[in-house]
């Protein structure tokens, strides 16, 4: 099977019965990605997948051929922490960081989907071409990820100040080949 991880090529032999996460964790050694609950209902494994996020406990890895996969190895720039990131350490957006690779990748996805207009269940003004973009809203589309240490005002906090910032939080130049 062939995949493009955090933008490289990768040509890997696995089972088509390997979920994207056991791909990436025990055939490449991204281990960043966390295996949480492996039933899809935590987050702990989320990736982006051509910039929208999801659950790779879920994923049959052979749907993933070909197709750009960025994990948290693929969020840094130039080997600095991208906006997100850095709002994370500066908010205590984390406890013990299991969560926080699913947390960085949902909140990067969330803002993709917010930049294309995607209203979630809790979105005010479904007429407005923008998505006003407070507590509420940020809750309602993070509520995929859990933290077991309850970091989530930092977390709400790091994402808040980076995207009302005009931060869009993007991958790494690496992971965009």
């Amino acid at each position: 099977m062939h995949f493009i991880v955090n933008g490289e090529q990768i040509d890997v032999e696995a089972d088509i019965r390997t979920s994207l996460l056991d791909l990436l964790r025990n055939c490449l050694g991204r281990t960043g990605t966390k295996k949480g609950c492996d039933q899809g209902a935590c987050g702990a494994c989320t990736v982006l997948v051509e910039g929208e996020r999801i659950n790779s406990c879920l994923a049959l890895a052979v749907q993933y051929q070909g197709r750009k996969i960025v994990t948290v190895e693929g969020l840094a720039q130039d080997g600095h922490f991208n906006p997100l990131q850095q709002a994370f350490v500066d908010h205590d957006g984390f406890q013990c960081g299991y969560c926080t690779p699913g947390q960085l990748c949902s909140a990067i996805g969330m803002a993709s989907e917010i930049e294309r207009g995607m209203p979630s269940a809790v979105t005010k003004d479904l007429t407005s071409p923008r998505i006003a973009l407070d507590q509420t809203e940020i809750r309602e589309r993070m509520s995929g990820n859990l933290c077991r240490c309850g970091a989530y005002n930092g977390i709400v906090e790091a994402i808040s100040e980076t995207l009302s910032a005009g931060n869009h939080p993007t991958i790494g130049e690496g992971a965009r080949a």
